[in-house]
């Protein structure tokens, strides 16, 4: 049977059409990652179990502190030399953020909570916000220890920051980096802030508003995945440093864009937290889509080019008691050697105001499975 060979221009003509509405790439982008590789680098990370309770409450009862109503932005690490394990998180008194700090044995009980990081000065780029957690660790491997790394004899850490205070996130936010010589109490290490909306490398996706950075140090150079906003949507863009005062921004930013119309993630994908699974790199972030905020998880080879799987690791919701009914987002990740499990920490909004939530990846003592 004689066969029609189809039309070569009309061929031709959707193949131009294609390319031409695909997005810029950079010349070293490598090849893309297949659909069934991403299915199983994200498995290990799925089917886990859900602590019925926050860890955190949404007014952790601070002395001295007893305007804090809601609670956000977890991140758990340690301090060389102590077994216990500190959480820094923030806390919103109707004015803006601080950052406190609290520590644990088990990492379920926290206690002796306390201020890290209050209101920068009057006029400053910090007066409405401090937002802790973008800390220099010895390693990032996933399962390695959330160790604080000192650095010309302090410890390091980006934060995001809001100017003014009276309100929740008033914009523009920027980001400031801070050290410390204990690993619990910080203090600015410059008085200008290290992204601005303002300097003349901002682009147009990130003109709104700069969020939340992230820490990782590789092969000598640092990197800062931060979320920003150009109107009501945020994306994750990759910034880069030899000394972690000054940085450059990544010329294809954004890095994890948001997603198309109906995805998890058509709105956001913001605050990224980025580890080494053996032979890639994992970026825990979150998505809003579908009516709330799920913690989704993007993949690469390089720190570069990122592979977003569209199936959330976790939903808005997974927890039956309502806890986190509305939103399930802003994660902090950490490995018990003594149990062999994941815990991860999360911003859980429900039916019990904002605080910290948690799942793990084995169940723990009235932790019911999924």
């Amino acid at each position: 049977m004689k066969t029609t060979p189809a039309p070569i221009i009309p061929v031709i003509t959707a193949i131009i059409l294609a390319c031409a509405s695909a997005p810029a790439r950079s010349a070293e982008e490598p090849a893309a990652i297949s659909p069934e590789t991403i299915k199983k680098w994200s498995a290990p990370y799925r089917g886990w179990h859900y602590h019925p309770d926050h860890v955190m409450p949404a007014k952790p009862e601070i002395k001295g502190f007893e305007m804090v109503q809601m609670t956000d932005v977890p991140t758990v690490f340690q301090v060389p030399g102590d077994n216990k394990w500190h959480m820094t998180f923030i806390g919103f008194d109707g004015k803006g953020y601080q950052s406190f700090i609290a520590e644990s044995d088990d990492m379920v009980n926290w206690t002796n909570r306390r201020l890290a990081m209050g209101y920068g000065p009057e006029g400053g780029f910090d007066h409405g916000g401090v937002v802790l957690g973008a800390f220099l660790y010895k390693s990032y491997d996933i399962k390695a220890p959330r160790t604080l790394k000192k650095k010309d004899g302090k410890y390091w850490t980006l934060y995001g920051a809001y100017p003014r205070q009276g309100g929740y996130e008033l914009r523009p936010g920027y980001e400031g980096v801070a050290s410390s010589e204990d690993g619990l109490t910080w203090r600015r290490a410059k008085d200008e802030p290290i992204l601005s909306v303002h300097q003349k490398d901002c682009g147009s996706w990130e003109k709104s508003c700069i969020y939340q950075p992230w820490l990782v140090e590789h092969e000598g150079r640092f990197y800062n995945f931060y979320n920003a906003a150009d109107g009501h949507i945020e994306q994750l863009g990759l910034a880069f440093s030899d000394d972690l005062l000054e940085w450059k921004r990544h010329e294809y930013n954004p890095v994890i864009p948001n997603g198309p119309k109906g995805s998890f993630n058509e709105k956001f994908s913001s605050d990224g937290k980025v580890f080494r699974d053996g032979d890639h790199w994992v970026c825990f972030f979150f998505g809003v889509g579908k009516g709330g905020a799920h913690v989704m998880a993007a993949f690469s080879r390089d720190l570069r080019h990122w592979t977003v799987d569209p199936e959330p690791l976790y939903k808005a919701g997974g927890n039956p008691s309502g806890l986190d009914k509305q939103y399930a987002h802003k994660i902090s990740l950490v490995w018990n050697p003594a149990n062999e499990a994941f815990y991860l920490f999360y911003n859980a909004v429900g039916n019990k105001g904002r605080g910290i939530g948690l799942i793990t990846s084995k169940p723990l003592e009235l932790a019911p499975g999924l």
